[in-house]
Parts: C-alpha cells; sequence; structure tokens
C-alpha cells in the first residue's frame, strides 16, 4: 500500500499529540496537580494513529483505561481534555468523568472505561446500530491483552462474528496486565489464535509500526463496511511507563534491559527516521511539529488550571438520563 505524504504526515501528527499530552499529564500528576490515577499511553502511540487514521469521523471507537491517547488520535481537544483530567467544569465531561472515564461523542469517542473489556461489548453495540441504520460506519473496540481472558471480551467477539457486525478488534498486546507478565495468565503465546474460535480472522501487525497498523486497519476497516463482519488485529507493542503514572512505586516487575530494547523501537523516533531517509520530510519539518505542538499543551494546561472546578449542584447533572412518563391503560394507584 502506497500512502501519500499527507497521510504519512498525518500519523506522526497524531503520535506526537500523543506523546505530548500524555508526557505532560503525567508531570501533572507527579505535581499533584491531577487527581485519582493516571495511564498513560507512551509507547502505544502507533497503535492508536495507525487504527483512528483509517476512521471517519462518523466512526466510533472504545477505549480502556489507558484511553488519553485513543481520544487524542480520534480527533479530541486539548483544552477540554486537559480540563477533564483536573477535574474542571470546562473538560469534555464537565470534570466528572476524569482519566478512566474520558469521552467526547463529537468525535466518535465513546468513553475510556475503568473496567477490563468492558469496551468491547459497547463498540458491538455502536457496531449493531451501524448494520441496523445501514451508514456505513465502523466501531473499533481498543483493548489490551489481559482484557481477552475476560467473559465481556469473549461474549463481544462472538456476537460481532456470529452477526457479521462492522465492528474492529484492535487487541494492543503490551505483555503486561497491570504488573503480571502475559505469559503467567494465559497459555497462548499469541491472541490473535483466538479469532479462528470466533469464525473471524486475525492477524498480528508491529504495534511500534505505524504503517503496518494503519494497513491492517484499513483491510479490516474495508472489510467490515462490505458487510464481511469483524476482525481482530494483534498489535505487538509495549507501554515505556509502569501501569499507572511514571513511578514502579517500587514494583519491579520488568527489567531495566527490557524496558531499553522497546525504547530503542520507540513508534515515533523510528517513524521521522524513515521518513526522512525516504526524503519525505527533513529534520527541521519534524521540529517544527513538536514546537507547534509543545505551545499547544502549554495553553491547554494554562486553560485548564484557569478553568473553574463544578458547582456542587451539578453533581448529578448529565450523570443519570431520566425516562419518560408513560400511561398505562387500566393502570390504578
Amino acid at each position: 500500500m502506497e500512502l501519500s505524504t499527507d497521510v504519512l504526515m498525518d500519523m506522526h501528527r497524531r503520535m506526537v499529540r500523543i506523546r505530548l499530552f500524555e508526557e505532560a499529564a503525567g508531570r501533572l500528576a507527579e505535581g499533584s496537580k491531577l487527581p485519582g490515577f493516571l495511564h498513560l499511553y507512551v509507547g502505544q502511540e502507533a497503535v492508536a494513529a495507525g487504527v483512528c487514521a483509517t476512521l471517519s469521523d462518523d466512526d466510533q471507537i472504545t477505549s480502556t483505561h489507558r484511553g488519553h491517547g485513543h481520544l487524542v488520535a480520534k480527533g479530541g481537544e486539548f483544552d477540554p481534555m486537559m480540563a477533564e483530567l483536573m477535574g474542571k467544569s470546562t473538560g469534555y465531561c464537565k470534570g466528572k468523568g476524569g482519566s478512566m472515564h474520558i469521552s467526547n461523542l463529537d468525535v466518535g469517542m465513546l468513553g475510556a472505561n475503568g473496567i477490563v473489556g468492558a469496551g468491547a461489548p459497547i463498540a458491538v453495540g455502536a457496531g449493531f446500530a451501524n448494520q441496523y441504520k445501514g451508514n456505513g460506519n465502523v466501531a473499533a473496540a481498543f483493548f489490551g491483552d489481559g482484557s481477552t481472558n475476560i467473559g465481556a471480551f469473549h461474549e463481544a467477539a462472538n456476537m460481532a462474528a456470529a452477526l457479521k457486525l462492522p465492528v474492529l478488534f484492535i487487541c494492543e498486546n503490551n505483555e503486561y496486565g497491570e504488573f503480571t507478565a502475559r505469559d503467567q495468565t494465559m497459555a497462548i503465546t499469541d491472541i490473535v489464535d483466538r479469532a479462528a474460535g470466533y469464525g473471524m480472522p486475525g492477524v498480528i501487525v508491529d504495534g511500534m509500526d505505524v504503517v503496518a497498523v494503519h494497513e491492517a486497519a484499513v483491510e479490516a476497516a474495508d472489510r467490515a463496511r462490505r458487510g464481511d463482519g469483524p476482525s481482530l488485529i494483534e498489535a505487538k507493542t509495549y507501554r515505556f511507563y509502569n501501569h499507572h503514572g511514571v513511578q514502579n512505586l517500587g514494583l519491579k516487575y520488568r527489567t531495566d534491559d527490557e524496558v531499553a530494547v522497546w525504547k530503542e523501537r520507540d513508534p515515533i523516533f523510528t517513524f521521522e527516521d524513515r521518513l526522512v531517509e525516504a526524503d519525505t520530510a527533513t529534520r527541521d519539518e519534524f521540529e517544527a511539529v513538536w514546537d507547534e505542538l509543545r505551545a499547544d499543551i502549554e495553553s491547554a494546561i494554562q486553560f485548564a488550571e484557569d478553568s473553574p472546578l463544578p458547582d456542587p449542584d451539578q453533581v448529578l447533572v448529565d450523570v443519570y438520563t431520566s425516562m419518560p412518563e408513560r400511561e398505562t391503560a387500566g393502570a390504578s394507584s
């Protein structure tokens, strides 16, 4: 697949936006400026960028507890995202969602999710609605390797395959479920082996290579839009930081050598090297992107810090949905 310069540079920009947002959020968390836990996406940028560059604005995605990167890649803006992480009223969820429940329906991001594996059934629901409406849209579910041990994932995969729903199952296999290595929780090495059990195609891609991810996502999305059903993409990737935050909190579950080897394959810097070598872009062009987005991040932090907290009387607004009253014939009180 021959990709245009515009597509390549777009994917680069998506990855840099994710990296800078996540690193800034990590610094703020270290400075006790963000409430709650923070699960960073640094290292896995190629997966979100490669997939979301495939999707239209009307396509939907569901996410995980590590969801900022997915929202950024789908078109989320820095100001309301940073405000949401700080619990401010100007955030996407008016300060009530925070890190693990951030969402923006306007760009098709149906929400980060603090429950392991819970995004997959939501994506299947969106896929079912797309099929029913015949609108040609697809839904992509992002989830980690540990999620494939959860019943919700298996039910979602089975339903999507049985009904041939337009769903992309994107497994971000970073080899760890929290602090436990994958080989201690499952007998298989490749999550993609599970696709055959549901009668859907599966493919393994290098999750540190945004082009490889994008090509697989294009094929899966085209298949879904044709009405041929879901696909499973297993992206072999790695998170550079701890399970949450940037500190190990005294938990040594990965060797320094292991982390260093994966960091040598940084998805952004290796991609920049490839594009420079191919005369697609220059170092100066890349530096201009980094400088522009760094300024945007600083502006977003200031915006969030200057924004007000939600009013206490708004605590239940937008949280519950009221059902319309229905009249029942012959009802008596």
